[in-house]
């Protein structure tokens, strides 16, 4: 006893296709993400509603970082592509707007990490200005300056000066040991 039943696949397949896809500018944002998850990938009409509806919060956390950076946009823009890219491992569809700044601030981490790492390079031709005011290079050199050899000049001319048994380096130590008794002629070998 069984009861057949004919139905072919023409009329199931105009059944699905007069249904009417909704809007992405009329789903909530929890069913925005849920059709980003849905496919291989992410639908573009929803997420291109989610980059309208979000965008003007990732360039707010934007500039609350970083007020002075011209390159904010690129920033942005890597921020979408990287939620583009990792969209379906958001668990839970309702916290998007956590997950999202999570993206926003870790990225502006590593570009500020990235540009530690990599100080463009000093010309000591440019001029240094601090303040506004322009300030000469002056650049320490390995070589003692004009004072440092007339005070080492001095020195070695005030020793001169002295017993022959001071200008000697064992100096010191043969002063030391005369004072405590010990004959030089065993010190000296």
């Amino acid at each position: 006893m069984s009861a057949s039943l004919s139905v072919s696949w023409l009329t199931v397949e105009l059944n699905a296709a007069q249904k009417t896809p909704v809007r992405a500018e009329n789903l909530s944002n929890t069913d925005l993400i849920l059709e980003c998850q849905a496919g291989f990938k992410p639908n573009r009409s929803a997420f291109a509603e989610l980059v309208r509806r979000y965008q003007s919060h990732v360039d707010r956390l934007l500039y609350h970082l970083a007020p002075d950076w011209q390159d904010r946009s690129d920033l942005a823009q890597e921020v979408w592509i990287r939620v583009y890219r990792n969209v379906k491992r958001l668990q839970e569809p309702n916290k998007f707007r956590g997950w999202l700044s999570r993206i926003v601030t870790n990225l502006f981490y590593d570009e500020l990490r990235k540009r530690k790492r990599h100080r463009s390079p000093l010309s000591l031709d440019a001029p240094y200005k601090i303040n506004g005011d322009e300030i000469d290079w002056d650049i320490a050199s390995e070589d003692p300056g004009p004072s440092e050899n007339l005070s080492t000049r001095e020195f070695y001319a005030q020793l001169q000066t002295r017993s022959p048994i001071y200008r000697s380096p064992f100096a010191p130590r043969l002063s030391c040991e005369k004072s405590k008794g010990y004959p030089t002629k065993r010190l000296l070998k």
